[in-house]
C-alpha cells in the first residue's frame, strides 16, 4: 500500500481538493484506494457523500479523532490532513507516509507558512533519511503574475522539489460540488486541466 499524506500547516492552500483529485485518479486507474479525513470539518468525508454512484468507488476513514486501519487489499491510502497541526500529530501522520504532497498558494503569507512546515518536515527521521519524499505542488496559478512569478521564485529556493503546478480554475468548485474531479468529467476543459496533474501523478507511481 502507498500512502499519500496532503499537508501543509496553511489553511485555504488547497488541501483537499488535491487529497481528493489524487483518491480519484488512483480510482479511476483502477487501485483501491481509501481517503482518510483527518480534519474536523470533514470536507473530504462530505465530498465522498456527493459522489455519485456511477464514478469510480473510494472508501472514506474519518481520523478526526483516531487511525483507524485501511481494508485489506488497499492500493492507494490518501491522508488529507488538517492546518495547524500540532508537532505530534506531524510526526505521526508522516510516520505512516511515503509521499507528502505540499500545496502552496502564491502569497507571502502562505510562502511563510509553507516555509516553516518545511523546516519542521526536514527534522523527522522519515524525511531526513528518505524513508518518505516530499513533493511540492504550486495551487492556483495564474501565468502571467506578479503573485504567480513571486511563487516562482519562491519555490526556486526552497530546496525541495517542486513537481507541479495547477492553474487556477473555476472547474475544482464545480467537480467539488458535484462530489467529482477533473479525473471523473468529459469534456475538453477537464482533460487540458488533467494535464497539469500529469507530473504529480508520475511521481507518485514512482515512489
Amino acid at each position: 500500500m502507498l500512502t499519500i499524506l496532503v499537508a501543509n500547516i496553511k489553511g485555504g492552500c488547497g488541501k483537499t481538493t488535491v487529497a481528493t483529485h489524487l483518491a480519484a485518479a488512483s480510482a479511476a486507474a483502477g487501485l483501491p484506494t481509501v481517503l482518510a479525513d483527518v480534519d474536523r470539518q470533514h470536507s473530504s468525508l462530505g465530498w465522498l457523500e456527493r459522489r455519485p454512484g456511477q464514478a469510480p468507488a473510494l472508501v472514506g476513514l474519518d481520523w478526526a479523532k483516531d487511525f483507524s486501519d485501511a481494508p485489506r487489499g488497499t492500493k492507494r491510502l490518501v491522508i488529507d490532513a488538517p492546518a495547524a497541526l500540532k508537532t505530534k500529530q506531524i510526526e505521526d501522520l508522516v510516520k505512516m507516509a511515503d509521499i507528502v504532497v505540499l500545496p502552496v498558494l502564491p502569497g507571502a503569507f502562505d510562502e511563510q507558512a509553507t516555509q516553516r512546515f518545511l523546516t519542521k518536515l526536514d527534522e523527522l527521521k522519515r524525511i531526513a533519511k528518505k524513508k518518505a519524499t516530499v513533493a511540492v505542488v504550486g495551487n492556483r496559478m495564474r501565468a502571467r503574475t506578479r503573485a504567480a512569478d513571486r511563487l516562482d521564485r519562491f519555490l526556486g529556493g526552497i530546496g525541495h522539489q517542486v513537481v507541479t503546478r495547477l492553474r487556477d480554475s473555476q472547474i475544482y468548485a464545480d467537480a467539488a460540488e458535484s462530489g467529482l474531479s477533473l479525473f471523473d468529467m468529459p469534456g475538453k476543459r477537464a482533460a487540458e486541466h488533467r494535464g497539469d496533474w500529469q507530473p504529480l501523478l508520475s511521481y507518485i507511481d514512482g515512489v
